[in-house]
């Protein structure tokens, strides 16, 4: 099986190559397609398996790029995988032109908010963070159609339910 046979558009191909990609691996190959599909996935596979990519490419293939607001949030438990998963976003979006954001501990709050302020389609960002930002009313998740969650059982072991709850209500009732 190869990329050809997930149905991800010829830019988004284009993008997968040029990262060195030519085969997905087991994750890649299950969760694409139903994401495409716009289903909900639970995906468990073990570290350096390609689970970034199997799901930034479904939100980059489904994502409105006419549109300039928040459309996909990315979750993880530490800054440091935030900041690791910011990297692989901004690869694979380039060739779109999307603005991504990383918003979490340990980086300015004034530039973190001047980057909001400027609008991103994607916003990577460790809960605590993202959660202080909604309340202070720097984004709007109104619209927002993608949220995933890396490592959630991380997440969730962490302690970070209730913070997940908390963003999952700032996105409209549906």
């Amino acid at each position: 099986m190869s990329f050809n046979d997930l149905g991800l558009s010829a830019e988004l191909l284009r993008a997968v190559s040029d990262q060195g990609y030519s085969n997905p691996t087991p994750i890649q190959a299950k969760a694409i397609p139903p994401l495409l599909e716009g289903s909900d996935v639970l995906g468990c596979a073990q570290t350096g398996t390609g689970k970034t990519a199997a799901f930034v490419l479904p939100i980059l293939e489904r994502i409105d790029l006419d549109s300039s607001i928040t459309q996909a949030i990315i979750l993880a438990p530490t800054r440091e995988l935030a900041r690791q998963l910011y990297g692989e976003v901004k690869k694979f979006a380039k060739p779109f032109n999307l603005r991504v954001a990383s918003v979490s501990g340990g980086l300015s709050k004034y530039e973190q908010t001047k980057r909001l302020q400027q609008g991103c389609e994607i916003i990577v960002a460790t809960p605590g963070r993202l959660l202080d930002h909604l309340r202070k009313q720097r984004i709007n998740l109104h619209l927002c159609r993608y949220l995933a969650l890396d490592e959630g059982d991380r997440l969730l072991d962490m302690g970070f339910d209730e913070d997940v709850h908390g963003i999952v209500s700032f996105f409209k009732k549906q």
